[in-house]
């Protein structure tokens, strides 16, 4: 199985979609599912009625998942999206930016 290019924790880029050029960090991966849940981007609402448990009721917002196609890792240079490649650096497999050659947090 490949490594994966977009990790929790990374900055990534929105490429498509009602959040298209949003940029956020990555709060978890669904790698099975082929997803991604990128904190402040596609956040959906839901109405919730009073209950015992949470008698205010109100509006709850949480970002959803998104497919892992729509975003890309930010390149830490300019923060634009680009595509990552892994080389190995002292023995140690890294994630490389492929438009400026800089190590992803590695």
């Amino acid at each position: 199985m490949a490594s994966a290019k977009i990790k929790k924790g990374d900055s990534v880029v929105v490429l498509s979609g009602k959040d298209k050029g949003k940029t956020g960090t990555v709060a978890q991966v669904m790698p099975k599912d082929g997803k991604v849940v990128v904190e402040g981007v596609n956040v959906t609402t839901r109405h919730r009625k009073p209950t015992q448990t949470n008698p205010q009721g109100g509006i709850d917002r949480a970002p959803a998942p998104m497919a892992i196609s729509k975003v890309a890792v930010a390149d830490p240079k300019d923060g634009k999206p680009t595509r990552v490649r892994f080389e190995m650096k002292d023995g140690k497999k890294v994630r490389v930016a492929v438009k400026s050659g800089e190590t992803i947090d590695g």
